[in-house]
């Protein structure tokens, strides 16, 4: 039977509260506003806002969502830093897809290479070993 231990205690944590707005130009990207909050609602000034970037990459697979911290002080300063945050998740997107491409090239098995021998096949079936079926 599944252990239920992770359903028994689904407080919220009332220290750690946070509302979240979402400001958009409607054009390039959407800035993800975390407002942190006092249990009566009002704004804890003893935490700092955090801003987080929402943009799309396009694949061949369809749009990839992208998110991504801005470091800012203010909204203001999350608009202004959008384009470089933006430019630094993208690439790093980039470089990881790229990575995966690798780890997924890297693990096919080639004719040749396999675990059946030289052929890549079973002793009898073009492997090298007097078969009727050969392989180039």
């Amino acid at each position: 039977m599944a252990d239920n231990n992770s359903t028994r205690d689904v407080r919220m944590d009332a220290n750690d509260l946070w509302r979240e707005e979402i400001v958009t130009d409607r054009k390039i990207g959407t800035i993800r506003m975390m407002v942190p909050i006092k249990t009566d609602g009002s704004t804890d000034p003893a935490r700092a806002t955090v801003y987080t970037g929402e943009a799309q990459m396009m694949t061949n697979m369809g749009p990839l969502p992208i998110n991504f911290e801005i470091e800012a002080k203010s909204l203001a300063g999350a608009v202004n830093g959008y384009a470089a945050a933006a430019k630094v998740a993208i690439e790093r997107t980039v470089r990881e897809l790229q990575e995966m491409r690798r780890e997924a090239a890297s693990g096919l098995v080639l004719p040749g290479q396999g675990a059946f021998g030289a052929g890549g096949m079973p002793p009898g079936l073009g492997g090298g070993r007097g078969g009727k079926i050969q392989m180039p």
